[in-house]
C-alpha cells in the first residue's frame, strides 16, 4: 500500500473540502459532496443505525478527519459516548492540517494533529489515532460496534479490500456490529459474505447508485 507524497486540497460540489491524490487519481471523499457523502454513508447508515451505547468505532482511513468530526458532533447532539479509533498509515502533515483549517475544517484539527496511540479525551468520549497498515492491525475479538470502511477504492488499493482484511473486520466486530462503506462492488460484497457478514445494498450518496452496509449477526 502506498500513497504518493503529493496531495492537493480541493473543494467538492457541496462546498465542503476534500483532498486529491494525483499518484492514485483518488479523492479522500466524493467530489460530488464530501460532507454529503460522509453524512449519508457513515453517519446515517452507520452511526445512527447502531444501538450500542457507548459506541466503539473503528475508522479505516482517517483522511481529512471529516468522518471523525461529524461523528463526534452527532454523538454530542444525541448524548452518546464514543470510543473512536482511526487507522491511518499516511496521516495529514501539520502544514496540511493548517491548510485544511483555513479551508473551513477547523473542527477536524484535533483529530488530524493527534499523536499516535495517545487518546484524546472529550468528556466521557475519546479519540485515538493509530498510524499503521490495516493489514497488520489487530485487536481483541469483538472490540468494535461500528466500522467505517473508508479506504481508497479497490481499483487504487486492492490489497485493502481482500478476503483476509474482511475476515479480520468481522472478527473485530461485536455481535450485532455494523460495517459501512461507500463501495458497492460485487467482488467486495462477495469477500464480506465469505467472511460471515450479512450484506445489504443501500441507496448511495449523490452520483452513486449504491453503497454497502454489512452486519455481524
Amino acid at each position: 500500500m502506498s500513497v504518493a507524497g503529493e496531495r492537493h486540497i480541493t473543494t467538492s460540489s457541496d462546498g465542503s473540502t476534500t483532498i486529491w491524490v494525483p499518484g492514485l487519481d483518488e479523492h479522500y471523499h466524493s467530489i460530488h459532496g464530501a460532507r454529503t457523502e460522509s453524512l449519508h454513508v457513515f453517519i446515517e447508515a452507520g452511526f445512527k443505525a447502531t444501538s450500542a451505547h457507548p459506541v466503539r468505532v473503528l475508522e479505516v482511513g482517517l483522511g481529512t478527519a471529516l468522518n471523525a468530526q461529524l461523528t463526534f458532533e452527532t454523538a454530542k447532539e444525541l448524548g452518546v459516548d464514543l470510543q473512536y479509533h482511526a487507522i491511518e498509515k499516511f496521516p495529514i502533515t501539520p502544514e496540511e492540517a493548517a491548510a485544511l483549517r483555513e479551508a473551513g475544517m477547523k473542527g477536524a484539527l484535533p483529530f488530524l494533529l493527534a499523536t499516535h496511540n495517545v487518546p484524546l479525551k472529550f468528556g466521557n468520549s475519546s479519540f485515538t489515532l493509530i498510524v499503521e497498515d490495516l493489514r497488520t492491525f489487530t485487536a481483541e475479538n469483538g472490540s468494535y460496534d461500528l466500522i467505517y470502511f473508508d479506504a481508497f477504492a479497490p481499483s487504487a488499493q486492492p490489497e485493502l479490500w481482500s478476503d483476509a482484511v474482511f475476515e479480520n473486520m468481522y472478527r473485530l466486530l461485536a455481535k450485532g456490529g455494523i460495517l459501512t462503506t461507500y463501495c458497492a462492488k460485487g467482488v467486495v460484497k462477495r469477500s464480506m459474505k465469505a467472511a460471515g457478514f450479512e450484506v445489504e445494498a443501500l441507496p448511495g450518496p449523490p452520483r452513486k447508485r449504491e453503497m454497502t452496509r454489512a452486519w455481524k449477526r
